[in-house]
């Protein structure tokens, strides 16, 4: 929340219309291998898509979530919105990493006035942070029933340091900061406005160097947690495997490229590092089992630039035996295929997810 009023964590609200139309924010996301914009627009009862595109980041540009080299990333950021000609200058970010917790915890029914003073004087039971180095922001889940005066609530935790990194290269390059969301929430948020609220679902973000798995049971994120495991690694062994650029071993990762030469062996490296992936969803999965015994996944659903492994879902069905479907943050958005071509759209979507959700926030005033 902070001193100054504004809230640094933003957790998704769910179910809850329009009650006028609203300007949306610039969907901006910044992962350790490229950035990506996208830009929304309120049409009806859904939205417009009016821009995206993404750009490669320098090397080692991010670590573990936070900025290594800000000056860098800032340029990148300014040119994709200068060619994208994108005039929108309030932007929502979305962190992940060591620097941030993400806990659901369990505590008596309160006001919400109440309740903020709580958390910010128990919170340092219940975070491994100096509460003086941290940003917190909660929300109740109001999962009490007339039988029970407990309730359960979202807290998170994001270190100072790391959030004001991202804000002062964000307004040195000319960008108004307006929400810094979570990873796990701003996933959730481009399933809940293209899908609408579900069962029980797995949504796996796959990024170069991290993996995002959120459990959604009734519209509420039950589990969320970071995984130190990304696609950049099954490129890079591809790339030492053959000899090749890490283009050319990307192409052959997703398909574009194919070749019969060393075919055992990529598929060995494709099934040794995949594997270690579905090993962390059915990790997850389990622990959500043992907590609700009763309450069935209905599917995973997988988005990031590594979902686009060929073959990937058909091997997350088979290891889990779960249905799985790649994520397409675009499916309830009007497109104008005269300004955006579909074959771009459709090979770039799954790794837009973040930046889609991001961009479905409203400009909080």
């Amino acid at each position: 929340m902070g001193k100054s009023g504004f809230k640094k964590i933003s957790l998704p609200s769910f179910n809850l219309p329009f009650l006028k139309r609203q300007t949306l924010s610039l969907g901006l996301d910044i992962g350790s291998h490229s950035v990506k914009i996208c830009e929304l627009a309120e049409s009806g009862n859904g939205y417009r898509l009016v821009a995206l595109g993404s750009a490669l980041l320098p090397p080692d540009s991010l670590e573990d979530g936070a900025l290594q080299n800000p000056g860098a990333v800032g340029k990148v950021i300014m040119s994709l919105i200068s060619n994208l000609k994108i005039k929108h200058k309030k932007v929502a970010i979305s962190i992940s990493g060591y620097s941030v917790i993400v806990k659901k915890i369990n505590l008596a029914v309160m006001s919400e006035d109440e309740l903020a003073k709580h958390i910010e004087s128990e919170a340092e039971q219940y975070i491994p942070f100096d509460i003086n180095d941290v940003y917190l922001d909660f929300q109740d889940l109001s999962t009490n029933t007339s039988s029970e005066d407990r309730t359960d609530v979202m807290l998170v935790a994001a270190k100072r340091d790391v959030v004001d990194g991202y804000l002062n290269m964000l307004r040195n390059a000319g960008l108004q900061p307006v929400v810094v969301d979570v990873d796990a929430f701003a996933l959730e948020n481009a399933f809940w406005a293209n899908y609408g609220l579900t069962d029980n679902v797995v949504l796996v973000d796959i990024g170069a160097s991290k993996m995002n798995i959120n459990i959604i049971s009734h519209g509420t994120s039950i589990l969320a947690r970071d995984v130190v495991l990304g696609s950049r690694q099954l490129t890079e062994q591809i790339q030492n495997l053959f000899g090749i650029s890490f283009e050319e071993a990307e192409a052959l990762k997703t398909g574009e490229m194919t070749t019969q030469e060393k075919r055992e062996e990529l598929d060995n490296l494709f099934t040794n590092i995949c594997s270690q992936w579905v090993t962390e969803v059915k990790r997850a999965i389990d622990f959500y089992s043992s907590s609700q015994p009763d309450e069935m996944i209905a599917k995973i659903v997988l988005s990031g630039g590594g979902a686009k492994i060929q073959g990937l879902t058909r091997f997350f069905a088979k290891e889990t035996k779960i249905a799985v479907e790649l994520f397409n943050p675009f499916k309830q958005a009007a497109v104008d295929n005269k300004i955006i071509d579909p074959a771009y759209l459709k090979s770039i979507a799954p790794e837009m997810t973040l930046a889609a959700g991001l961009a479905t926030r409203p400009v909080e005033i």
